[in-house]
């Protein structure tokens, strides 16, 4: 050990900080510690939170939280990973669910306790991170919430223990913790039936077995596993009740697997698990997969409960990242509908993206179409939502890798990715850097052939869903839990003008209707904001009708503009003009480039052409107003 080891009071802190800790004691020590690592967490509109990995030179724990006075130590950089501080006042907030270590005779007992934050209200910088240089000794996480078995030496003896020779410790015996060097040694991980032997309590040891080797006949196990996918808290209101789940996607060098958390162990395990990190994990429910919600590659999928375990890895860089198993552009055409694929490709173009309002509980989401091509040449449009879609940045043609995104037969063959997909840009994998050569040198050139955008004829008839009217009828589409799509063919027969136009928040991204404040601004409560201008903005309702049936359909904006031929904010002006028009006092009206109709009498029609003027100031105009 350094010779700053001498500054970690190794087994007093031990002794008296961690299990003071457990029992909620004496919060009147000012133990010295290592910071090992410091993590931001995030509060919404609060100030940022951040979460402190410390070590006292033989265990690690990670129940350390910065109160927020302290906050400007890590934003000067004072405190960062490897210094040494004094810890000279803390507060302990109280978790559920845990264990904690009391006294005894020989050593320590473990009894149940709930679980621990630890409060750090004052500290002194002793040593600096650039003074230190590097983690001491070799420390293992301490797991207070599963119990940590060990024999704590007294107080007396702590005090005369050499501080640079720390003494191995025995892990979980919940989780079969190890140290980094017993793990990473393994040469049969990894492979179907093999296995790792981690320490636990009592010198015993357990099997970490490989992702690939579990079924749900199994009782005893713990793996170490990658966190490569982590959904946000989705929750749910039914007939039998509301809850709240999240899922995670693990990866090992055997295989991966699914495993979600529900209710009360969302609250518990959604903020310790982290993307990328790596994690023991044990004691969960293994079921079998229900393949319609996830692309991952293993016929089971795991449930925690409350005796699952989940403790930190700190030695998982020989662990993969996410694993894909790509499916080829010009391969989709023979995927079945919904089902869930992984896809490689070079972002060729892309869309804005724009606001749409879902049906189903009417909150906008943004939505971007991309656009990606393989070696292939052929292209599929790929459907953004959320903040994937406002991130998204394809200014720079990125290659996309897209786990899990699900097969559309809308207009041919599309994808959209879903919340439980997984999507990385320019990713570190061969397939990326062989795509981006062959684009680089040859790809660029080519406009590519879209599988999305098939029409009728050709290749593309068969995936077009034509419909009669009375078909789209006596089928009751569209009144269903899911939108129905389909094309048909019909003529417009009536369009219904009144109220047809409204005017809309000036914003790019609201269509939201106005206010007129009638003090020459417009408010729109959805942005909270006036503005001295709007928008025009259409909804157009209008009557089709095929040979068997009509139908009642509604127009928005761009396919408005398109029946009517004209652009909204063209109609907006004349309606305006109409609106301005004051006939109370029978004015002289000359119209120039009118056209004559003939519907049961002579009448005259107004074009956009047309120049229209009121009052005009000629000859025939003062002789028709004498007269």
């Amino acid at each position: 050990m350094s010779d700053f080891g001498h500054d970690l009071n190794v087994y007093l802190i031990l002794f008296l900080l961690f299990q003071a800790i457990m029992q909620q004691g004496d919060t009147s020590i000012k133990p010295i510690l290592q910071v090992i690592n410091i993590r931001p967490i995030i509060t919404g509109n609060s100030p940022p939170r951040y979460r402190l990995l410390m070590s006292d030179g033989l265990n690690t724990l990670s129940s350390f939280m910065l109160a927020t006075q302290l906050n400007p130590l890590v934003e000067e950089e004072q405190l960062s990973s490897n210094c040494i501080c004094q810890i000279n006042r803390f507060i302990v907030n109280t978790l559920k669910d845990g264990r904690y270590v009391a006294p005894c005779s020989e050593g320590s007992l473990l009894l149940p306790l709930p679980l621990r934050v630890v409060i750090l209200m004052e500290l002194d910088i002793l040593r600096s991170a650039e003074a230190v240089g590097l983690k001491i000794g070799n420390p293992v996480p301490y797991n207070e919430g599963h119990g940590q078995q060990q024999v704590v030496p007294s107080p007396a003896s702590a005090a005369s223990a050499p501080a640079s020779k720390p003494q191995q410790q025995n892990g979980s015996s919940a989780m079969g913790s190890t140290t980094s060097k017993t793990y990473g040694a393994s040469k049969t991980f990894g492979k179907a039936g093999g296995t790792s032997l981690a320490n636990s309590a009592g010198g015993t040891q357990v099997k970490v077995v490989p992702i690939a080797s579990l079924t749900p006949y199994q009782s005893k196990w713990t793996i170490c596993a990658r966190v490569t996918n982590k959904s946000q808290i989705r929750t749910w209101s039914n007939s039998r009740g509301e809850g709240k789940l999240f899922s995670i996607e693990l990866v090992d060098e055997s295989g991966e697997i699914r495993a979600t958390a529900f209710n009360e162990q969302v609250d518990k395990f959604f903020p310790l698990i982290d993307m990328n990190k790596v994690y023991y994990i044990s004691k969960g429910i293994l079921k079998i997969a229900n393949k319609q919600f996830t692309a991952v590659k293993n016929d089971y999928e795991m449930t925690f409960n409350n005796e699952t375990s989940v403790m930190p890895c700190e030695d998982g860089h020989h662990l993969p990242t996410v694993q894909f198993d790509f499916t080829g552009i010009g391969d989709l055409e023979s995927k079945p509908k919904d089902s869930l694929i992984d896809i490689i490709g070079i972002c060729k173009s892309y869309e804005d993206a724009t606001k749409i309002t879902v049906k189903s509980n009417n909150r906008e989401v943004s939505k971007r179409n991309i656009y990606l091509m393989d070696m292939s040449g052929k292209v599929v449009t790929a459907t953004l939502w959320g903040e994937d879609a406002d991130r998204f940045d394809g200014s720079r043609q990125p290659v996309m890798a897209i786990k899990g995104a699900r097969v559309s037969d809308f207009g041919g063959r599309s994808l959209s990715v879903l919340s439980s997909s997984t999507v990385i840009v320019n990713p570190d994998i061969p397939e990326a850097y062989k795509l981006r050569g062959w684009f680089d040198s040859e790809g660029q050139a080519l406009d590519g052939v879209s599988i999305s955008d098939l029409k009728s004829g050709g290749t593309g008839g068969s995936n077009t869903n034509w419909k009669t009217l009375y078909e789209v009828k006596s089928e009751n589409l569209g009144h269903g839990d899911k939108a129905d799509y389909f094309s048909s063919v019909a003529t417009v027969v009536y369009l219904r003008k009144e109220n047809c136009m409204y005017q809309a928040c000036p914003t790019q991204d609201c269509n939201k209707k106005v206010i007129d404040q009638q003090n020459g601004l417009y408010r729109c409560e959805k942005c909270d904001s006036e503005f001295p201008n709007f928008k025009y903005r259409m909804i157009l309702s209008v009557n089709i009708a095929d040979f068997q049936e009509n139908q009642w359909v509604t127009c928005f904006q761009e396919s408005a503009e398109a029946i009517v031929g004209q652009s909204t904010s063209y109609l907006g002006e004349l309606k305006e003009k109409a609106d301005r028009f004051d006939g109370s006092r029978q004015p002289v009206m000359a119209i120039k480039g009118a056209r004559v109709s003939d519907f049961g009498g002579r009448s005259l029609s107004v074009l956009s052409s047309s120049t229209v003027i009121v009052n005009p100031d000629i000859p025939e105009a003062y002789k028709l107003r004498g007269w």
